[in-house]
């Protein structure tokens, strides 16, 4: 912790435990790990040593535990994009978890296959409720620059849950098997060869008993793997206990991620984070089209104007003159879409020419203003949660400069390859 303290970076910073949010979800994802491997260890070896079924076939038995979760951690995050709300999956999650874990207890040497897979349907249903919802509850938390870290932290301390469940529940299951068979074959002749410490050892030896002997030895080793479920689920109720602490935080806006092809390059190269929004925003912007942008903007700002007719304003407002004839012979935009444009701004008296060129009225430099000042709105909603109270000048400035750059620059958006803007 001292040496964390001073390092530049950190593996795990400590200001992440300043978050309240941080470290419930971590201590809950130390307690689902401690709970969930320490008691799935023993499952396989319930059903090989006591329902003796084969190693394939207790992977088999173990399906509806992996459909329970698998149907559990895709309904959760599907309802959890849809509707913000993300709570109750940790409350229910562990809940349900604990639950799973008493109905495991319950199984013995003649629990059915129905009865089997009923149960450990339930126990996947409780892990997939819960498991996934952590690390989202830790990304939702955390600022940008802390999300990885704080990601492969909660997935850390599950991890180091599980190495802490499997010693622990190992050394409670050795304890009582060993209790068990002592117990069982107290005043039982054994056959030569065969002692409670190799049964102990090796489950393979009670082929090697009489038929009246192996019924109390697999009936040993049920109730001792069994009662390792019973010790997970106190474990698991206190996850249930902590997640009601969890304050339930509006889930936050994201940047759209582009196409890995338009991001990444063929050799690594090295960028800023100013660089990498830069790029981002950029991509995002030219992604919608052009003329769906100015539709777009056109509307945000409350007027009834062409495409077109709100790009043209635009550009007279960054360069106080524009000649639609010149834009025709230097863009890639159709002549006639630009002279629709021009006789709209005229006829509304947003635009008046002057010799052969345009300038803004009064009326039309506040439309103008107003797009703008819409096109920014729209990129800053691109920024999520980075575009807060706290955002930075620099960032500030970035948008203020993509939107100079969209509304009414010459230049092409970085990566993009020239093209035909259509506007009619």
């Amino acid at each position: 912790m001292a040496v964390e303290r001073r390092a530049a970076e950190p593996v795990l910073p400590l200001k992440l435990f300043r978050v309240r949010t941080f470290r419930l979800s971590v201590v809950i994802s130390f307690v689902i790990g401690f709970a969930m491997f320490g008691a799935m260890t023993y499952l396989p070896t319930f059903l090989q040593v006591v329902q003796g079924v084969s190693p394939t076939m207790s992977g088999v038995h173990m399906l509806p535990m992996v459909l329970g979760l698998l149907l559990a951690s895709t309904a959760s995050g599907q309802i959890v994009s849809r509707t913000g709300r993300w709570k109750v999956f940790p409350v229910a999650g562990t809940g349900v978890t604990t639950l799973g874990l008493l109905l495991l207890h319950q199984l013995d040497e003649h629990s059915s296959t129905a009865e089997l897979s009923g149960f450990f349907f339930v126990f996947g249903l409780g892990l997939g409720l819960v498991m996934q919802v952590l690390v989202l509850i830790v990304q939702n938390a955390v600022p940008y620059e802390d999300l990885g870290v704080a990601t492969s932290g909660a997935t850390f301390f599950r991890s180091i849950g599980a190495s802490f469940g499997v010693a622990v529940f190992g050394t409670i299951f050795a304890g009582r098997l060993g209790d068990q068979l002592t117990d069982a074959f107290r005043g039982e002749r054994l056959p030569p060869g065969v002692s409670v410490d190799a049964l102990e050892a090796d489950p393979r030896g009670i082929a090697a008993l009489p038929p009246d002997l192996r019924p109390p030895a697999l009936h040993a080793y049920a109730v001792s793997i069994t009662d390792v479920f019973l010790y997970a689920a106190p474990v698991a109720l206190l996850g249930f206990v902590l997640a009601w602490f969890l304050k339930e935080d509006r889930l936050r806006g994201s940047v759209t991620a582009p196409d890995v092809t338009e991001t990444l390059a063929s050799n690594p190269v090295e960028r800023s984070s100013y660089d990498e929004v830069c790029r981002a925003l950029s991509v995002l912007g030219s992604r919608e089209g052009r003329r769906e942008v100015y539709r777009t903007i056109t509307a945000r700002a409350g007027y009834d104007l062409l495409p077109a007719a709100s790009w043209l304003l635009l550009r007279i407002r960054r360069y106080g003159e524009v000649e639609p004839a010149v834009l025709a012979d230097r863009l890639p935009v159709p002549l006639a879409v630009i002279m629709e444009a021009a006789r709209q701004v005229e006829e509304r008296r947003l635009a008046v020419r002057e010799g052969l060129g345009l300038v803004l009225t009064d009326r039309g430099r506040e439309v103008a203003e107003r797009l703008a000042q819409a096109r920014e709105e729209s990129l800053a909603e691109l920024l999520g949660d980075w575009w807060g109270p706290d955002r930075p000048t620099d960032l500030l400035q970035l948008v203020r400069d993509l939107n100079g750059e969209l509304c009414g620059s010459r230049r092409e958006w970085p990566g993009e390859p020239r093209r035909v803007e259509r506007f009619g």
